[in-house]
């Protein structure tokens, strides 16, 4: 079964957000393991965007999906390289769906949409803009922006950035994410726009390396449009 498929089935499931920080059963886990996912679990419950705990508890889980032998055929073949990935990127899920429980939480939502980018374009966009509202700070609308760019979707990013980006607040790094997505869309005016904005940074000297920067980007980028 594809990918997409076996996730909604999980999103069907019921869930609680009861669960977060307890440490899900297992029939065959390794005492180790046990052990290290409940130290990480509880660390997750202090700071659900406690971003080295949460990357170590995926790679536990992980790691056991993908070791766990398919029980929907008992006769099947071994299992392949593609259903191990696939077994792994389901529990990432799930984990990520259940961390994603606390109010507090975005990491977790960020990872689950890096998970559903290619898939689920919509369920991609509300995820990311979930993320962004829930952190104050804007570390997570970088990483939304971040992870838009990356799988190809600067005007995606520009969407969100916009709609959600609070320059006295946030950290100048959204600009930055801003501009480059501009660029990549093709809207060197609107890169010079949002270079702009941070001249509401309330620390002007923080940001003006930030903002020479951004402004030789565009200008590089204005310099490969034909015609100019």
């Amino acid at each position: 079964m594809a990918l997409l498929p076996r996730l909604r089935q999980l999103m069907r499931r019921p869930s609680s957000a009861s669960r977060v920080g307890a440490r899900r059963p297992t029939k065959a886990a390794r005492r180790g393991d046990t052990l290290h996912e409940d130290a990480l679990r509880s660390m997750l419950s202090d700071d659900p965007n406690n971003e080295r705990a949460f990357v170590a508890l995926a790679e536990i889980v992980r790691r056991r999906a993908a070791e766990a032998s398919p029980d929907h055929d008992p006769l099947s073949a071994e299992t392949t390289d593609t259903e191990r990935q696939r077994a792994a990127d389901l529990a990432v899920w799930a984990l990520g769906e259940e961390l994603a429980g606390n109010p507090r939480a975005w990491y977790a939502l960020i990872e689950v949409a890096r998970l559903s980018v290619h898939d689920d374009h919509e369920g991609t966009l509300r995820r990311l803009t979930t993320a962004a509202e829930r952190d104050p700070s804007g570390k997570a609308l970088v990483e939304a922006l971040a992870l838009l760019r990356e799988a190809g979707l600067p005007v995606d990013a520009l969407g969100l950035g916009v709609g959600h980006w609070r320059p006295r607040e946030h950290d100048p790094e959204v600009a930055r994410q801003l501009v480059l997505a501009s660029i990549e869309a093709g809207r060197p005016l609107e890169a010079k726009q949002h270079i702009a904005a941070l001249d509401l940074y309330p620390n002007p000297r923080a940001v003006a390396d930030l903002k020479g920067e951004l402004a030789r980007d565009v200008a590089h980028a204005e310099q490969s449009i034909p015609g100019t």
